[in-house]
C-alpha cells in the first residue's frame, strides 16, 4: 500500500466529528458508529493525538524533530484510514482539502502516466466556506483553496498552472484515490454508471441516511429556519377573479354506496383514453377534489407553526401541495387553469384557456395519451415548497416528491371509485406552470401532474 507523501507544511486535523481519547496503554479514535483502537503507541504519538484533539496541526507542530518520523507514519496510518482531514500547504499557502465522510479504499499505486478524466459523477458547487468537489459515491469531498487547481480538473496533465509542481502531482493523485479522476471510458462500458445521472446521484445520496450522514444534527426535521424566518403560511394567497364554487359530496352516502377498498386497488388501471362526447362533470371533479384534497383542519401550535389535515397523509402535516386543474372539457366549468382552494373548497381562475401557458401544460399530457388526444383536466401538482423547507434540511425535496407520489395514489383510488379515469404523468412542462401562475420558481414550482376525465362506455 503506497505511502502518503505531503509537503511538510501539510495540516492534518481530526475528520468532522471525531474525537480521541487517550490512555498511558493507547488510544481510541471515536467517530459513531465507528471506533477504533491504537495499541503500541510511541510517546511521542500519544502527545500528537493529544494536540489534534485541539487544533489542526502540521507533523512539526506535533512532534519534535526526534519523534517525527514516528508521528508522519501515524498520520499516515491514520489518513489511510479516513481519520484525518488533510490540507495541502506550502509557503504558508492552503491549496486543498480532504474531508473524509466514509472509510477510504486502499490507496492505488502511484500512476501519473496513465491518463485520466474527470468522472461524470463529480459535482463542483460553492458553499459559505469556499468551492468544494463532491462525488456521490466518493469517501471524501474535495475543498478547493486555490482555483488555479481547476485547470487539473479539465487537463489532468497540464504543467501551466503557476503551482508547486508537489501540489499538483499530489492533488492528481488524491482525485483518483477518492474516485475523482478515472479511467478514460471507465463510466461507459456499465449499464450502472451509464444509467445515473450525476443529479439523481448526488441528490439520493444527499437525501438519504448513510456514510455521509450518520447523525441528525443537520438531517431531518430540524426546524433550522426557526428564529430566523417565519413559517410560510399554510394558506397560499388567493389568486384575484371570482371564485367557482364547488359542489360539496355526501360523504355518509359515500361510506355506503362506495365499492370495497380491495375492489378498488384491484380495478385500478391508468386510463389513456377518453369519452370526449360525455366530459367529466363539474359535480364530478368537485367531488374528486374535495375527497382527495380538501383541508379539514387547522392546527396552530403554541411556536406559531400552522399544521394541517387533508384526507391524504404529508410529511409533518405541512401539506405544502397546491392542485391547479388545467380544464379544457369539463360540462359545467368553464375551460382555463383554475387554483383548488382546498381550505373554501372553490376554483379560482389562474389562467385564460387561450393562453400559450396553458396550452403548453396539456401538450405535454398528449404523449402518454391515446392518439395525442388532449386532456379533459390535467390536475397540476405545485410544491410551495418552503413548507418543507422550513422545517427539513436536506430531505424537503425529496419529501416533497414522496408527498407526490401519495396523492396521485390518492387521486387514483378515489377516482377509480367514482368510476372515472385518471393517467399519472411522468413529467411536466415547469417553465409553462410559472408562466401562467407568475411565481417564483423558488417558493412554488410545479412538481407533478395526472389526467383525470371521464371513461369509454364499454
Amino acid at each position: 500500500m503506497p505511502a502518503i507523501v505531503y509537503p511538510n507544511q501539510t495540516r492534518f486535523a481530526l475528520r468532522s466529528g471525531a474525537t480521541c481519547l487517550t490512555t498511558p496503554a493507547g488510544a481510541v479514535l471515536l467517530n459513531p458508529p465507528r471506533s477504533q483502537k491504537l495499541n503500541g503507541l510511541s510517546a511521542a504519538q500519544l502527545e500528537a493525538l493529544k494536540a489534534l484533539n485541539l487544533a489542526p496541526a502540521t507533523i512539526s507542530q506535533l512532534a519534535s524533530p526526534t519523534g517525527e518520523s514516528d508521528v508522519g507514519t501515524l498520520m499516515n496510518h491514520l489518513a489511510m484510514g479516513g481519520w484525518l482531514a488533510v490540507t495541502v500547504r506550502e509557503n504558508g499557502k492552503e491549496f486543498y482539502s480532504m474531508l473524509p465522510v466514509g472509510q477510504p479504499p486502499a490507496r492505488p499505486a502511484l500512476s501519473s502516466a496513465q491518463s485520466a478524466v474527470l468522472s461524470k459523477f463529480v459535482v463542483m458547487h460553492r458553499d459559505s466556506a469556499g468551492f468544494v468537489l463532491e462525488h456521490p459515491l466518493a469517501w471524501c469531498d474535495v475543498r478547493i483553496h486555490d482555483l488555479r487547481l481547476l485547470v487539473l480538473l479539465d487537463e489532468p496533465a497540464a504543467n501551466d498552472t503557476g503551482l508547486p509542481t508537489t501540489v499538483t502531482s499530489q492533488f492528481i493523485e488524491d482525485l483518483k484515490w477518492c474516485g475523482m479522476l478515472v479511467t478514460p471510458g471507465a463510466e461507459d462500458d456499465r449499464f450502472e454508471t451509464c444509467s445515473w445521472s450525476a443529479a439523481d446521484l448526488w441528490f439520493h445520496r444527499h437525501s438519504t441516511l448513510g456514510e455521509r450522514t450518520v447523525t441528525w444534527e443537520n438531517f431531518g426535521p430540524t426546524k433550522w429556519a426557526k428564529g430566523r424566518f417565519s413559517q410560510p403560511r399554510a394558506r397560499r394567497s388567493d389568486y384575484p377573479g371570482e371564485p367557482t364554487a364547488l359542489p360539496v359530496p355526501d360523504l355518509a352516502t359515500k361510506r355506503i354506496q362506495d365499492p370495497t377498498l380491495t375492489a378498488v386497488l384491484e380495478d385500478r388501471i391508468s386510463t389513456r383514453t377518453f369519452d370526449d362526447a360525455h366530459p367529466i362533470t363539474i359535480q364530478q371533479l368537485a367531488e374528486l377534489l374535495y375527497r382527495t384534497a380538501r383541508t379539514r383542519s387547522t392546527q396552530r401550535l403554541g411556536d406559531g407553526d400552522e399544521l394541517l389535515s387533508r384526507p391524504y397523509p404529508s410529511g409533518g402535516s405541512l401539506y405544502e401541495l397546491e392542485l391547479y386543474p388545467v380544464v379544457r372539457n369539463v360540462a359545467g366549468l368553464e375551460p382555463g387553469m383554475y387554483h383548488y382552494d382546498s381550505f373554501d373548497h372553490v376554483l379560482r381562475p389562474v389562467a385564460a384557456a387561450d393562453s400559450k401557458a396553458a396550452a403548453a401544460l396539456l401538450k405535454p399530457a398528449s404523449a402518454t395519451l391515446t392518439g395525442g388526444a388532449e386532456p379533459q383536466v390535467l390536475v397540476v401538482m405545485a410544491a410551495r415548497s418552503g413548507r418543507m423547507m422550513w422545517t427539513y434540511e436536506q430531505i424537503a425535496y425529496a419529501t416533497i416528491l414522496k408527498n407526490v407520489g401519495v396523492l396521485m395514489q390518492t387521486i387514483y383510488l378515489v377516482a377509480t371509485a367514482m368510476g372515472l379515469g385518471v393517467c399519472a404523468q411522468g413529467f411536466a412542462d415547469a417553465a409553462a406552470f410559472i408562466a401562467a401562475t407568475g411565481v417564483d420558481e423558488l417558493q412554488e414550482c410545479s412538481v407533478g401532474s395526472i389526467v383525470v376525465g371521464s371513461c369509454v362506455s364499454d
